[in-house]
């Protein structure tokens, strides 16, 4: 544990991507920023398992917290707040708080990245101001990855403002061992000293050790690895793995590998591109694509995978249809599918050349360069394959909106994933327009019971389901690299989207 020495410091952290807003519910992306401003009743911790944060323990049907309904369809969570916790202002977090966040959420007026939870409950109680009754219109398993984990919204500032215009959006106001003091957008973010927050270390020492923390905007990893290596940056993820060797060798930083929760995938807008409405074009792609191939450029780190579902979960299925590398498949399929050679080997039907973009994050090169192995795979089948990468707001907007042909990047679930979101109809992240309604059925089941038996057979089924239809490719699941100073004590990287800044109060620089 740190001692009152080593209180103090500011850290300095680089970010490669642009932030779009700073409020939890209504950002494209991770929130790093707002995982050290803004807590949950509960989150993730380094193992991926559920803590209390503002709650006093995490809910169970064993400790009461849960309690099913007779008939089996419906269930009510109670959470019990800490005492005494304040807003960084200084005001009293409450039991109302927490009503308003769902409340606020859930407006159809407010302009949210996900409402996911929100429509599941039917009512919430608060019979006093540290306890929380919330009353689910169904059984809810996945209740803890979303809403109230996220983060809380005080009503107190809140209560009858716009939440897409207002200045929470900038500097928003949370519980954590931080606040912002300074938002300038595409440049950085200056977080200071809480001086409110509630948690103390064993010797009774008010947390946060830090005074602070600068997180930086680098979109461009290239320029990201720079200031890393000159000392500007202390700490960044997601370091391209052709650069981690380099890094590592750096004085005074190392590199901790992080076996994030998440996989790469190639998506097809089902949409408006009419050739990816045949599942025999969709496998053919699979089949020339070279997985291994992706693995070895990327320096060996990332595994490949046949499934959406990572290795790491029980209910993970190893039996899925399979589309292991084999072009002369892939040929097969597409020549069966009326896709012909042309003149300059790049396939012809109807007129029409089987040629597409293909989007990517501008700026991320590891996906950059797994891009560029994935188009020459396929060149070799006949399809070609541009370029069309997008950064900030625009790729935000493009993944979510589908306006691509096709889309490689990655998607970090939560420690309980909830996987209609990407591949449920109306799924918040299923931008590229799929609909399944045997996808939608095994996923409502397996999101409607507490019974670990159930749910893992309805996952199995919806993998070997999903595998079969292919409207989205699995490629590999890539750990994350993170390079950090060696005189940050106290860092433990986190596997989930909730980020590896869920838990800063006990951040120290010696």
């Amino acid at each position: 544990m740190a001692t009152a020495q080593q209180r103090g410091g500011t850290l300095t952290v680089g970010l490669g991507y642009d932030i779009d807003t700073l409020n939890v519910y209504s950002t494209g992306f991770l929130g790093d920023v707002q995982a050290a401003v803004v807590e949950g009743l509960v989150a993730p911790d380094a193992k991926a398992n559920y803590v209390p944060v503002l709650a006093t323990q995490v809910p169970s049907v064993r400790n009461g917290g849960i309690k099913v309904a007779a008939d089996g369809k419906t269930m009510t969570v109670t959470y019990r707040l800490r005492p005494g916790v304040k807003w960084s202002d200084g005001q009293p977090l409450t039991s109302a708080d927490v009503k308003f966040t769902w409340e606020a959420v859930k407006n159809p007026k407010f302009i949210a990245e996900s409402k996911d939870g929100t429509e599941d409950i039917a009512s919430i109680e608060t019979p006093n101001a540290t306890t929380v009754v919330v009353n689910y219109k169904r059984v809810a398993p996945d209740f803890m990855s979303t809403l109230f984990t996220f983060g809380i919204l005080p009503k107190h500032t809140l209560e009858g403002k716009d939440l897409n215009t207002d200045s929470y959006n900038e500097k928003p106001l949370g519980t954590g061992p931080f606040r912002v003091k300074e938002f300038r957008r595409g440049q950085y973010v200056i977080l200071e000293r809480n001086p409110y927050y509630w948690r103390k270390d064993s010797k009774g020492v008010q947390l946060p050790y830090l005074d602070g923390m600068i997180f930086k905007i680098i979109p461009d990893s290239n320029t990201l690895v720079t200031q890393l290596r000159t000392g500007e940056v202390q700490l960044a993820y997601s370091i391209p793995y052709s650069q981690v060797k380099q890094i590592d060798g750096v004085p005074g930083l190392r590199i901790v590998k992080n076996n994030v929760l998440s996989w790469q995938h190639l998506d097809f807008n089902l949409k408006t591109v009419d050739a990816f409405k045949d599942p025999n074009v969709r496998k053919a792609f699979a089949y020339a694509i070279n997985k291994s191939a992706v693995s070895k450029a990327l320096g060996g780190y990332p595994n490949p995978i046949n499934s959406v579902v990572v290795p790491v979960f029980s209910y993970a299925n190893a039996a899925v249809p399979r589309y292991d590398y084999n072009l002369t498949r892939a040929k097969q399929l597409l020549d069966a599918a009326g896709w012909k050679p042309g003149p300059d080997g790049i396939r012809v039907k109807d007129g029409k050349r089987m040629s597409f973009k293909i989007m990517a994050q501008a700026g991320r090169s590891t996906d950059e360069d797994a891009q560029q192995v994935i188009i020459a795979s396929l060149k070799q089948a006949g399809i070609e394959l541009q370029p069309d990468n997008k950064s900030g707001v625009a790729f935000r907007d493009a993944r979510y909106k589908g306006n691509y042909d096709l889309f490689y990047g990655g998607w970090i679930t939560s420690a309980d994933p909830t996987y209609s979101v990407f591949f449920g109809s109306k799924g918040v992240n299923n931008g590229q327009g799929y609909s399944n309604p045997r996808i939608d059925t095994l996923l409502t089941r397996a999101e409607s019971t507490l019974d670990p038996a159930q749910r893992t057979a309805a996952l199995r089924e919806f993998q070997s389901a999903l595998m079969a239809d292919l409207p989205s490719i699995p490629i590999t699941t890539n750990p994350s690299m993170i390079a950090v100073t060696e005189k940050l004590g106290g860092f433990v990287p986190n596997p989930t989207n909730m980020t590896n800044f869920v838990n800063t109060s006990g951040w120290y620089l010696k």
